[in-house]
């Protein structure tokens, strides 16, 4: 239990940010899971051009590292450069 006012008021904004940023991660995740379920390329390459700016989104947010995102992006143009 924090002791003084300005630890408490920590502890709510952390639970704040971390529920939002795990809204994040899940929204991409699922989108992420939507585009590798695409079988035509042009809908894959509509739906990658969204993954790729929430991923930089979060990645500007530090939610997740700048290199893990361009990790992400890279194997995600890979599947979709893939798709026949």
């Amino acid at each position: 239990m924090p002791q003084h006012k300005s630890a408490a008021k920590r502890v709510r904004q952390d639970a704040r940010r971390r529920l939002r940023n795990r809204q994040h991660k899940l929204r991409v995740r699922t989108m992420m899971k939507d585009l590798e379920g695409l079988t035509d390329r042009a809908a894959a390459e509509a739906k990658l051009n969204d993954v790729k700016a929430q991923l930089d989104r979060m990645a500007t947010r530090r939610i997740i590292h700048p290199n893990k995102a361009a990790n992400i992006k890279s194997a995600l143009e890979q599947h979709v450069q893939s798709i026949d």
